[in-house]
């Protein structure tokens, strides 16, 4: 089987094509990725001098550089996507750019070429957000109610997708997916830049009162996910996918980093919050394990330890990454 990825350089992307050449060496996949700061080629390192593996650099928004990248390709996997919030925040232009009007260019090529599955990787975000005091999770059935510019971009992609199933019959699917964690993530987010800052001896900046909470899925649930929706899952459908957390928020997750580092609590410095944030976000995954049989097999605390045991292993990749020097290959 031949793959696109779109945002193979990124943090899910790159380890999912790590996940998937190791389980299957002989498919093939192009990795199309526009390179932005997320982008990271040393993450592909281990594949990137596979005869099956090959990077083309362009961007999703133009038809050319996609048609290019699309022939011969049976599956698509889509990645690819601005997805950081505070930075929708401060200029939501490129957000609606590369994840609507780029999501709809992959779309027709897709549809041009009879492409056997078109996979677009979501978040839980375009639900919106929980009570800290209501139970309640969200699930397929729930009302669309995204609240930031990252987050309604990603539901205008969501709702072309399932659009292009019931007008054109494109064959898609959809995960929508709660907060990723694990080896390579880009040291803007939570986890990340809480263990790096920390092996710095660097305070760890917490939004407001610290008590937002997440739902913490380790990456390689995540990969395998997606793997068993394309070999299982029904098209035009959705599924979501989520961790095996109990509601743990913000600031618990920075304390078990002190923790397992060592180090004082009173490194955390709490910060002014930014506009819009969503208090509580929570998955309800039984959909995905009743139909196809899939659930998260690593627990939070566990798969957290080992993260943190990966960047104080990779010091060099992460003090790259801070530096800018890794785009500069």
């Amino acid at each position: 089987m031949k793959l696109l990825v779109t945002g193979g350089a990124g943090f899910i992307g790159s380890n999912f094509i790590l996940y998937w050449m190791k389980r299957y060496p002989n498919d093939q996949i192009v990795n199309l990725d526009k390179l932005t700061y997320a982008g990271n080629l040393e993450n592909l390192r281990k594949v990137e001098k596979n005869p099956s593996y090959k990077f083309i650099q362009g961007d999703i928004c133009n038809p050319k550089v996609v048609e290019q990248a699309i022939q011969g390709i049976e599956v698509v996997v889509h990645f690819a996507a601005e997805s950081h919030v505070d930075r929708s925040i401060m200029e939501p232009a490129p957000f609606v750019m590369t994840n609507v009007v780029g999501t709809q260019i992959l779309l027709d090529a897709a549809l041009k070429h009879k492409i056997k599955r078109f996979h677009h990787v979501s978040t839980d975000e375009v639900y919106g957000s929980l009570s800290l005091e209501e139970a309640k999770k969200f699930d397929e059935e729930t009302k669309y109610n995204p609240r930031s510019p990252y987050a309604a971009s990603k539901a205008a992609s969501d709702h072309l997708v399932r659009a292009y199933f019931i007008t054109y019959g494109l064959p898609i699917t959809i995960t929508n997916c709660s907060n990723n964690f694990g080896p390579y993530q880009f040291p803007e987010k939570l986890i990340p830049l809480a263990i790096t800052n920390l092996l710095e001896n660097k305070k760890v900046p917490v939004y407001g009162d610290g008590l937002y909470v997440r739902d913490w899925l380790y990456v390689e649930d995540h990969c395998r996910a997606i793997e068993v929706v394309l070999q299982k899952g029904k098209a035009g459908e959705t599924y979501c996918v989520g961790g095996v957390t109990a509601d743990i928020n913000n600031l618990e997750v920075v304390k078990k980093i002190f923790k397992i580092l060592g180090k004082s609590e009173d490194m955390v410095e709490f910060v002014k919050d930014r506009p819009g944030h969503d208090r509580k976000y929570a998955i309800d995954w039984s959909k995905i394990k009743r139909e196809l049989g899939w659930q998260p097999e690593h627990s939070f605390d566990e798969w957290l330890a080992e993260t943190v045991e990966w960047y104080k292993r990779n010091k060099n990749w992460w003090e790259r990454v801070k530096s800018g020097k890794y785009g500069k290959l």
